[in-house]
């Protein structure tokens, strides 16, 4: 039952900008929210170097872990962010599922995934071993529409457009 497969603990949302409003928007919610640490997904390796650059530029250190990288490589990144070397991780669905970090409680899908199973091992990552997590998804073109609401119906959920402000206790353990 898909109704099962729990995004129960998660606080979900979307926000609604065109392709290049991106950048903006996403500096100003790693500036307003508070996270422990939070996985940025993009669709594309690129997109993901670049990504990792500007947040860097824009004083946002960041790990970046995608499929063009040697499996070593991608070992010795995922453990620095597990040991918690920086807050900030950009991937591609490589990271999506069965990684488990602990102090990760938001997860960002700046390109949304393509269907309704990788939204759900995406966001999954946050809200791990029984904590809160926030999941906000940018949604700038109508396959983007398509697929949340097709997520929204599979998994009985309602995810509401990201309000001016959130409580951070819903999305923070104490």
């Amino acid at each position: 039952d898909d109704t099962k497969l729990t995004l129960h603990g998660l606080q979900l949302y979307y926000i609604k900008l065109a392709e290049a409003e991106k950048n903006r928007k996403l500096n100003d919610l790693l500036d307003a929210l508070e996270f422990n640490q939070v996985v940025i997904f993009v669709s594309k390796v690129a997109r993901a170097n670049e990504l990792n650059r500007l947040l860097t530029e824009c004083n946002f250190p960041s790990i970046c872990i995608h499929g063009g990288m040697s499996q070593e490589d991608r070992i010795k990144k995922y453990k620095s962010f597990k040991d918690f070397n920086a807050r900030i991780l950009v991937s591609t669905d490589l990271f999506g599922r069965g990684i488990d970090i602990e102090r990760v409680n938001v997860v960002i899908n700046y390109d949304f995934p393509d269907d309704s199973d990788q939204f759900l091992h995406r966001v999954g990552r946050a809200g791990r071993f029984g904590s809160k997590g926030l999941g906000i998804s940018f949604i700038s073109s109508e396959p983007d529409q398509e697929i949340l609401d097709k997520t929204q119906s599979r998994f009985e959920v309602n995810i509401p457009e990201l309000p001016d402000k959130i409580d951070v206790t819903s999305y923070m353990s104490t």
